[in-house]
């Protein structure tokens, strides 16, 4: 495949943006976007935070986008890629608790989880949706791949990209983020 044709493909992919809620009621993506905004604004003012987990390139993503938004919209935020904590609690635990133990630990009601996963299966991204659930937390899914994947069947509000391979999952999901931040650094934000 040439650039051009992976250009193509990477549009193709991001044109066909499924947002959806809860129950899996198709939203707008504007519609989708504001909600997730309004969320994270409510946890600015109420100085809540916004928790972000992944796995791979999803950990290095939840990192990179949990300190734009704490940087450019003053939210607290925590992302769970510490070593030292995800290796005890993979060791104490299980590997698929290694973000829902520390999330049980502090989530409070109304704050909010974003997951991202290329494949939306990924066994402790699941158990971190399903724990903020648990918790009266609200969840945001991130993902690519098979549209029935797990994650997406549990999130509150899920952004769902069409993607066959993990390069325009992850190109995908960076550019979902990104604009998530963009509107926060827009003026009037």
């Amino acid at each position: 495949m040439n650039w051009y044709s992976s250009v193509q493909v990477l549009s193709k992919v991001l044109e066909q943006l499924a947002v959806t809620d809860g129950a899996g009621t198709l939203l707008d993506a504007d519609a989708g976007f504001a909600l997730f905004r309004e969320w994270i604004e409510e946890c600015r003012g109420e100085r809540r935070r916004v928790y972000f987990v992944g796995n791979g390139a999803s950990a290095s993503m939840a990192s990179h986008f949990s300190t734009d938004l704490a940087k450019n919209a003053d939210v607290p935020t925590e992302v769970f890629t510490d070593c030292s904590l995800i290796t005890a609690t993979g060791n104490d635990f299980g590997y698929e608790q290694t973000f829902a133990y520390p999330l049980g630990q502090r989530m409070v009601p109304g704050e909010v989880l974003i997951a991202i996963s290329s494949s939306g299966n990924s066994p402790n991204a699941v158990a971190a949706v399903a724990r903020a659930r648990e918790l009266g937390g609200r969840s945001v899914t991130i993902t690519a791949m098979s549209q029935d994947n797990r994650m997406r069947a549990l999130g509150d509000l899920n952004f769902y990209l069409p993607a066959d391979s993990y390069g325009m999952a992850e190109s995908g999901h960076g550019a979902v983020l990104h604009h998530l931040i963009d509107l926060f650094t827009q003026r009037g934000a």
